[in-house]
């Protein structure tokens, strides 16, 4: 739609409530609302005023003042809004000198794609995140000067399988063993009906789903797969599907997260993402003939994953409790390795199919925790940085990474251990995101500091619950 498309639309149906949304530097959608009555044409032009020292890591409080433009393109009707609702992602802009604000991470999508776009190298990425997540029944979590603590609960969780019936419920069995959550049908499964709601009200919004299932975890891990599409639009389709899952979860009396690795000693959610090259319709990874199909251009565009890879982590995989899941087992990706078929690989090259149109490659260590525009936008230009310079990366390993012999496992390099090392990884290598202007300098060390400072920090510097039984006696 256009703007003037939009304000027909809000008066042909009834809409009472204009929502702008937009998505601060970690990766969260914010939003306020505007009556209808007050929303005019003047809003795609002109913008609308918002205070941007309150949103992270936006603006200092002497420069707070910040302008939201909406995309006419992106409105939808929000199904969980009593009041009917149009809500509008937005862009955000400088009040003074009229650009779009170069920590938007919106606008780091957009100037990614321009940037493809005039290397000549491709017309098009197209990016097919599947993130997995957990539906719980219930969370409790808290932390003060002399006490911290988490607990979760699920009813599927195989911890309650010698549970005693409460308030006249029953336990009737059918708890998901641990490692052991893929597939099952219902009753086992007690999550169908919910994951079914959850895929018809994205398609409602427009956004297509390919697959919905449990996945391997007990207490209710789920994965719903997204069809793919190009860099700005996913990341705005990856938005839209966090904000419908946790809020078809609430309409059930549950709680969604997408927390990499909430349970202990069970399987960690990842965000495996899909991803290829296309210009002229043509397939520009798709090789047929050489190994598993791929051409130079898709080999040379995981070299570039690879290389830059502990870097990208500190996007990808950004919070200190992505470093819980990337660790050996647990189907964990931590090889820095690609390989067809393996899923015990960073980057695995699906055979599902031999056509040229599903030839695509997967970069597994990423996580729901990353803000879309950001992630997807690092991981390609770290790709054109490969096809720049002809990165070839070590040659594939046909096996199970996990059971490599030591002289064999020595050779093959792995995803950096903690949130402190992608940060330092980072800090020395990030050249090939300043490509086109893509990412900037102040965007980085913004980054940078905030990840420091509220999360690194903030974590290194509380004492372990688990420590206590390790130390206290000592």
């Amino acid at each position: 739609m256009t703007g003037p498309e939009v304000i027909k639309f809000i008066q042909d149906e009834a809409i009472q409530v204009i929502d702008l949304k937009f998505v601060d530097l970690p990766g969260l959608w914010q939003h306020f609302s505007v009556s209808s009555q007050e929303f005019s044409e003047d809003a795609f032009t002109e913008g609308v005023g918002f205070d941007g020292s309150s949103i992270r890591g936006f603006q200092e409080i002497n420069e707070s003042d910040m302008l939201l433009f909406p995309d006419p393109e992106t409105g939808f009707v929000d199904p969980f809004a009593n009041v009917k609702t149009l809500s509008l992602i937005c862009d955000v802009r400088d009040p003074i000198h009229g650009g779009d604000y170069t920590r938007d991470p919106r606008h780091v999508a957009r100037k990614a794609e321009a940037y493809l776009k005039s290397s000549g190298v491709a017309e098009r990425a197209y990016f097919g995140p599947e993130a997995e997540f957990y539906i719980l029944d219930s969370v409790r979590f808290d932390q003060s000067y002399n006490y911290g603590y988490y607990h979760l609960d699920s009813e599927e969780g195989f911890w309650n399988s010698g549970k005693e019936g409460e308030n006249g419920d029953k336990n009737l069995g059918y708890k998901t063993r641990y490692k052991e959550g893929y597939f099952p049908v219902p009753p086992m499964d007690t999550l169908q009906d919910i994951r079914s709601e959850m895929m018809l009200t994205l398609e409602k919004l427009g956004v297509r789903v390919e697959v919905h299932h449990h996945e391997v975890g007990t207490a209710g891990q789920t994965e719903i797969d997204l069809r793919f599409d190009t860099l700005t639009k996913m990341a705005d389709n990856m938005l839209k599907y966090k904000y419908v899952i946790k809020n078809v979860a609430r309409r059930h009396g549950k709680t969604v997260t997408f927390m990499p690795k909430p349970i202990f000693q069970d399987n960690g959610s990842g965000m495996h993402v899909h991803q290829s090259l296309w210009s002229n319709g043509t397939n520009l990874f798709y090789n047929k003939g050489k190994y598993a199909d791929l051409s130079d251009t898709a080999i040379h565009y995981i070299g570039g994953i690879l290389a830059h890879a502990p870097a990208l982590l500190a996007f990808c995989a950004p919070t200190t409790n992505s470093y819980r899941r990337l660790v050996p087992g647990y189907e964990a990706p931590i090889n820095l390795m690609y390989s067809q078929r393996n899923r015990s690989a960073c980057v695995r090259i699906p055979v599902y199919s031999r056509s040229e149109k599903s030839k695509r490659i997967e970069f597994r260590c990423p996580d729901p925790s990353a803000n879309p525009y950001l992630a997807l936008s690092a991981m390609l230009l770290a790709g054109l940085d490969g096809i720049e310079k002809k990165i070839t990366p070590p040659g594939p390993i046909d096996k199970d990474l996990y059971s490599l012999s030591p002289k064999e496992k020595a050779k093959v390099k792995s995803t950096p251990g903690s949130l402190q090392e992608v940060l330092q990884a980072l800090e020395s290598d990030h050249e090939f995101l300043l490509k086109g202007g893509v990412f900037t300098e102040d965007l980085i060390e913004t980054w940078l500091a905030y990840k420091h400072k509220k999360e690194l920090e903030a974590v290194q510097l509380r004492p372990h619950p688990y420590e206590f039984a390790l130390y206290f006696d000592i």
